[in-house]
């Protein structure tokens, strides 16, 4: 196994998966260090999926600049990985004077910022939005869109391995510490040697800080934010982003853009995210109050909304710098360590991060040329295999496919569509991954209507048959296994 490379990032989500690929570009040797089964587990595909245009930060902050330099960036991005890109727009819609005001503040930060939005009329808003709330104006953002987070973080990752980068799962960092000119990096599994180390750990971020410098320079305060998925069949109900004046909002904000309605590239619509601060960094639950103020806020919006609906709730979790008793925003930190150029820390890098993603790579990578002279490789290849979505192809398309393979004429998830070849494709991933969790980000498996009611078991029997057993079997990982074994007098 190998143990030395030039660069290590600690941290598989969208930012360490970026920031990976762009140093895939390069001759260097690079390796990803993720303590999940899987790259992009967490807060990076916990979000709406929403691409940002830009128009509500700050202008000169950094976080503007990147979010502006990542939406300029993602479309090409996401052509070449073959990740579906939807550019839906965005709505910020006042439903009374005093939010009025404040999207003439938004418009004036927008040309700023060098962010195109025009402000439009009520009547404008209902042509575009006729099952919207009527209301007073709305800022109008036609550069804002949609991704899949998953899909995008796991196309990062699957190019970035195929241009020779490492990405070491269920590898967690215990220690660090400075040799001579490199340093050594204490895993769960082994010790590595690299010359430099990029902290993009998320909510660990100030921990991984603190095991090399033993000093509380950072300190991360949790923010959940909680959502409602609902079905398919109502996708149907809105086109655009719908998005409240933030702040202005009846419910208390502490930095976040307000409970908003995201359409999906998969055709749901999310509600939410609510924001609270919590203390645990692993509290992923829901709660019964904020479940029925999530669906009180979206009736707000668009009245036809019904409990009856939502077919799935989750909640994400966001990597705040910014204390309780303040709230709000601040900008991103991107900042070498106080001792060592070779040490660089990431903090704090909440919303717009997945849009900003790819020019924090370029940015980060800026940085590390002048400490690095990085040299281009000859070999880099941009572009990803696009998978099959059998469900999105025309009925021509599918046919020819089910004419040379028959696995793609059995539908193992109904609700979604996916077929048994899907499925193999993605137990056979290039990551290696085999658990129910990455299978269901790759596919869809049990994110319809029955959540996994009919097609749980279908893959269970796939996975089964592609040699692994029963203990194999888990949701994320060790440790969550879903079968404890065979009933009596039943076979594999």
């Amino acid at each position: 196994m190998k143990n030395y490379y030039n660069v290590i990032i600690v941290g598989g989500g969208v930012i360490g998966t970026a920031i990976a690929r762009e140093l895939a570009k390069y001759k260097l040797s690079t390796a990803i260090l993720e303590k999940e089964s899987d790259v992009g587990l967490k807060a990076s595909t916990s979000n709406s999926g929403v691409i940002h245009a830009g128009f509500s930060y700050p202008p000169g902050s950094l976080k503007a600049e990147l979010c502006m330099r990542g939406n300029e960036l993602i479309k090409d991005l996401t052509e070449k990985l073959g990740v579906p890109f939807n550019k839906t727009g965005k709505l910020v819609v006042a439903f009374n004077r005093k939010s009025l005001a404040k999207l003439y503040e938004y418009e004036k930060i927008s040309k700023k910022n060098g962010a195109e939005v025009r402000l439009i009329g009520g009547e404008e808003v209902r042509k575009m939005e006729p099952n919207l709330a009527p209301c007073l104006a709305a800022l109008y953002s036609p550069n804002s869109a949609i991704i899949n987070p998953f899909q995008f973080i796991t196309a990062l990752a699957e190019n970035a391995l195929h241009n020779g980068v490492d990405i070491l799962l269920n590898t967690e960092v215990k220690n660090i510490d400075r040799k001579g000119t490199k340093f050594e990096i204490c895993t769960s599994k082994n010790n590595l040697i690299c010359d430099y180390v990029i902290n993009a750990a998320g909510l660990y971020s100030a921990e991984i800080a603190r095991k090399y410098s033993g000093e509380d320079n950072y300190k991360i305060f949790p923010c959940k934010g909680e959502y409602h998925v609902l079905d398919k069949n109502i996708s149907y109900l809105i086109s655009h982003l719908i998005y409240p004046v933030p702040f202005i909002n009846d419910t208390k904000s502490i930095g976040g853009s307000g409970i908003h309605l995201t359409p999906t590239t998969d055709g749901n619509i999310l509600i939410g995210p609510s924001d609270e601060y919590i203390e645990k960094r692993n509290d992923y639950s829901t709660t019964n109050e904020i479940m029925d103020l999530l669906t009180k806020e979206a009736k707000k919006f668009v009245p036809k909304i019904s409990s009856k609906d939502i077919i799935k709730s989750y909640s994400g979790i966001r990597s705040k710098i910014v204390p309780p008793e303040i709230g709000g925003y601040t900008d991103f930190v991107i900042e070498k360590s106080p001792d060592y150029d070779s040490f660089l820390n990431l903090i704090g890098i909440e919303s717009p991060g997945l849009t900003a993603a790819p020019g924090i790579a370029e940015y980060v990578v800026n940085m590390i040329d002048k400490d690095l002279n990085l040299k281009h490789s000859e070999s880099f290849y941009p572009e990803r295999e696009k998978p099959v979505v059998f469900a999105d192809l025309p009925e021509n398309e599918q046919n020819i496919l089910i004419e040379k393979n028959p696995n793609y004429g059995e539908i193992i998830c109904r609700c979604e569509k996916v077929t048994r070849q899907e499925i193999l494709d993605a137990l056979n991933n290039p990551l290696g991954v085999r658990t129910i969790k990455s299978l269901r980000n790759r596919t869809r498996i049990t994110m319809g209507r029955c959540q996994g009611g009919y097609c749980l078991e279908r893959v269970a029997d796939i996975m089964l048959e592609e040699g692994l057993d029963l203990s194999q079997i888990t949701l994320d990982g060790e440790g969550s296994n879903l079968f404890s074994g065979l009933l009596k007098g039943v076979s594999g």
